[in-house]
């Protein structure tokens, strides 16, 4: 006789079969024959025995419906698990996998508020800023990856603003560093005279930074996994 399994508990190994019959037998683990995944809506060939059914066969195509109906089970709760919460351990300190829009917000308001901070503890402030540049370009990263680019692209602003500090150092002295004041009593025509490329380079420093930016805050994600790791949405 054929029928459908209506329920099975995997603790006690027992479950109910719904007869094409209309009738509605018990079932133990034992009595399935086969390796085939036992749950609910799975069709059935078995032999009843009073209210019991017994040489329990699973149906091939009803086998590989409930195995697929458990992968999917598990992979959707896998993905609403990996897109549920902020994680801070993940946004900052690894390079690797990908970090969706509301993450990317969270960690440059965090990143911010602490730049305000370190505002106010000049004598730490330079080792301390290094660090959350390694912190920035980390998050960087990870939403290039989201996006499908690859994370070096972040680099870029940071690569003209440093290079722009540079020509400045070359131009006035490193007294631009240590006391940012030293300029202001220079003549301003000897000022662009002097540096003028300087400046020039640290304004499109500044746009290019803007840029990128716009360009991580508000680009979309690229839709389900790619070389990077698995949507961090869960999409």
């Amino acid at each position: 006789m054929r029928g459908e399994i209506l329920s099975y508990d995997d603790a006690t190994g027992t479950g109910l079969i719904s007869g094409d019959d209309s009738l509605r037998y018990g079932f133990a683990r034992t009595a399935v024959q086969g390796d085939g995944a036992v749950a609910a809506g799975v069709r059935v060939d078995f032999v009843p025995e009073g209210m019991e059914a017994t040489q329990i066969m699973l149906l091939p195509s009803a086998t590989a419906a409930a195995a697929f109906g458990q992968a999917a089970g598990a992979a959707a709760s896998a993905s609403a698990e990996s897109g549920s919460g902020y994680d801070i351990k993940t946004a900052f300190f690894s390079f690797k996998g990908r970090l969706r829009r509301r993450d990317f917000w969270i960690s440059w308001a965090i990143l911010f508020v602490v730049g305000l901070v370190l505002n106010f503890v000049p004598k730490v402030s330079f080792i301390l800023g290094l660090v959350l540049m390694v912190l920035h370009l980390a998050v960087g990263f990870k939403r290039f990856h989201d996006m499908g680019k690859p994370g070096w692209l972040v680099v870029i602003p940071w690569a003209l603003w440093y290079a722009s500090l540079a020509m400045l150092v070359s131009a006035f002295g490193l007294s631009v560093l240590s006391d940012p004041n030293a300029m202001q009593s220079m003549d301003p025509e000897l000022l662009f005279a002097t540096g003028g490329a300087a400046f020039g380079l640290m304004f499109l420093a500044g746009l290019v930074s803007f840029g990128f930016w716009m360009w991580l805050g508000f680009g979309g994600s690229q839709p389900g996994p790619n070389k990077y790791g698995p949507n961090p949405k869960g999409e």
